[in-house]
């Protein structure tokens, strides 16, 4: 070797972090020796480059096998004495005694194998593990945006979420493929405080910008998101003369026909109903269908009538007293006839809720649990039959459920309405339209503080799936099944994440990556009120005198004596 190749060759290599030393403990591993601890760190991309022959070709081309870091330890380091005297330096006292390496430490690093990427295909795993000697580079913020994203940056169907959490600053967005995000649907899994809310408010701005402006629907059981109303007018989603519409339904403007609700939706807005007269409902719903066939809207009240009919038929068959059940299921009836949200001829329908470039909010704040129940399943299960019947061309544009584009709904506290081991309107509907929705253009996101809580197979049917700081264990063992897709190293790294540091992994993305959410273009509404504050202002001069004078006394007129609140005068 002459000098000019022995110069070359003790160039150094750009990005190199670390020599192979060999293969790890399964087939789709190997290990690496390194003494740079900075940029080593649980997750962060490196790949290692290999020759390769291409089919039906003897020319080689060598291809870059990018590998995730899984795990390091500690396996050479100063002797332990010198780390124990706190006033002297180590690296002063290993100077003296001749040990002049500037990083003592050796560091063993795991790394999982990714594979190389394909622009057709995605990552293909080789099979085939670096010689030892190999060098190990840390891949550039430039590889990894051009393979980590199905779409770049404002791309027609491109979301950008944030960046990648292992980068300084914004220097690797992450950007999902909306196409992947809403057809194959999406879940949101994170403990209280992480910023599921937040997260999701990033995602819905992201869906709606021009480049997207897409149809999406809101269930706000919290009231958290009338703050996307910012979005009008704002320069960030303004293009081409295109602006998003918000739509904030606040309770008082939620309706829903009687007549499209089913059987066990009836069920479940009557209280303390015995078997008889779950048996004559039951008999009397089906009356109403078979009296109403053709017609959509029927009340209360043809409802009732049908009891009395269904009691009449029962007694004649002489199961038991006549007009036993009758007058008690209708005065039932009755009270839900008086319900503000369920109603004779008022009702939304596809076209009130769904407009491409149109966020719908159906505030739910202030509605009983068992109403937001059958609410959500009422409108998914009309969405679900829209989408369907309008694919098929089976519903002209003048039918109010025709609905000619794709929709995504988006599902706040989804434990609620898809829970694992309790009854649920909406569970049945959900599990259909997360089967079966992506063929009709349906896409559902799940949010849930509690995935443990959540159905196993509605989660399982989420193909793309955002993780957030999880400490519960059962919540943690239940994703290890649910969320195959993140990988188990990751998914080690739950408990450390930090508010608005997310997993993402899934459909969406070519693989599971550490995120940083990006700075919402509109506030956030779900913010934890600041109690100690609150408290203080109560107390400012301003408010002291307008306490005086609300409690001040009226001139001529004897102040009421109370005792704990009761006048006693």
């Amino acid at each position: 070797m002459n000098s000019q190749q022995l110069s070359s060759a003790m160039q150094p290599i750009p990005n190199v972090i670390g020599t192979v030393k060999g293969p790890g403990e399964n087939g789709n591993q190997y290990v690496f020796i390194t003494t740079d601890n900075q940029q080593v760190k649980i997750g962060e991309f490196v790949y290692y480059e290999t020759a390769l022959k291409a089919a039906g070709d003897k020319a080689q081309i060598t291809l870059q096998i990018l590998g995730k870091i899984a795990a390091l330890r500690l396996i050479d380091h100063l002797p332990d004495r010198i780390f124990a005297d706190t006033e002297i330096s180590p690296d002063a006292i290993a100077a003296l005694v001749g040990f002049a390496y500037p990083n003592p430490e050796i560091y063993e690093v795991t790394v999982e194998v990714i594979g190389y990427f394909d622009r057709n295909l995605g990552f293909m795993n080789p099979r085939k593990s670096p010689d030892p000697g190999a060098k190990v580079h840390l891949a550039s913020d430039a590889l990894l945006q051009s393979i980590l994203n199905k779409k770049q940056p404002d791309d027609i169907g491109a979301a950008q979420i944030g960046s990648i959490l292992l980068r300084e600053g914004e220097a690797v967005p992450i950007v999902l493929d909306v196409k992947e995000l809403v057809s194959t649907h999406m879940a949101i899994l994170a403990g209280t405080g992480s910023g599921k809310s937040y997260t999701a408010g990033v995602l819905v701005e992201e869906l709606l910008r021009p480049y997207n402006r897409a149809a999406v629907l809101i269930f706000d059981p919290h009231g958290e998101y009338s703050t996307l109303e910012q979005m009008r007018g704002h320069p960030a989603f303004a293009a081409d003369g295109y602006s998003p519409e918000v739509k904030i339904l606040r309770p008082d403007s939620i309706r829903i026909r009687i007549s499209s609700l089913d059987y066990y939706d009836i069920l479940m807005l009557l209280p303390e109903m015995s078997d008889r007269q779950q048996s004559i409902l039951n008999k009397a719903f089906n009356l109403v269908k078979r009296h109403k066939r053709g017609e959509y809207r029927w009340d209360v009240q043809d409802l009732i009538a049908a009891v009395y009919e269904a009691d009449k038929q029962t007694d004649e068959e002489g199961n038991e007293k006549a007009g036993s059940s009758a007058p008690a299921l209708e005065w039932k009836l009755e009270r839900l006839e008086r319900s503000p949200y369920f109603h004779a001829f008022e009702h939304l329908t596809p076209k009130d809720l769904f407009a491409p470039g149109q966020v719908t909010v159906l505030q739910m704040n202030e509605i009983s649990q068992e109403e937001q129940q059958v609410i959500c399943a009422a409108v998914l299960r009309q969405a679900n039959h829209a989408r369907m019947n309008t694919q098929k061309e089976l519903l002209t544009p003048e039918d109010e459920n025709y609905l000619p584009y794709p929709v995504f709904i988006l599902i706040e506290e989804a434990h609620r309405f898809a829970p694992a081991h309790e009854p649920s309107r909406c569970k049945a509907v959900l599990r259909t339209i997360l089967s079966e929705g992506r063929k009709f253009g349906l896409g559902v996101g799940l949010i849930t503080q509690r995935p443990g809580k959540l159905d196993a197979d509605v989660l399982s049917q989420c193909m793309s799936q955002f993780l957030m700081r999880i400490v519960n264990p059962v919540d943690q063992e239940s994703l290890k099944y649910g969320v195959e897709a993140a990988g188990r190293d990751l998914l080690k790294e739950l408990p450390a994440l930090t508010k608005g540091q997310v997993i993402i992994s899934g459909a969406c993305i070519n693989t599971p990556v550490l995120c940083k959410v990006r700075q919402r273009l509109t506030s956030h509404g779900g913010e934890t009120l600041n109690a100690p504050d609150m408290w203080q202002k109560y107390f400012q001069p301003h408010r002291v005198q307008e306490r005086e004078v609300e409690v001040a006394p009226v001139v001529g007129r004897k102040r009421p004596t109370t005792f704990r609140g009761v006048s006693i005068d």
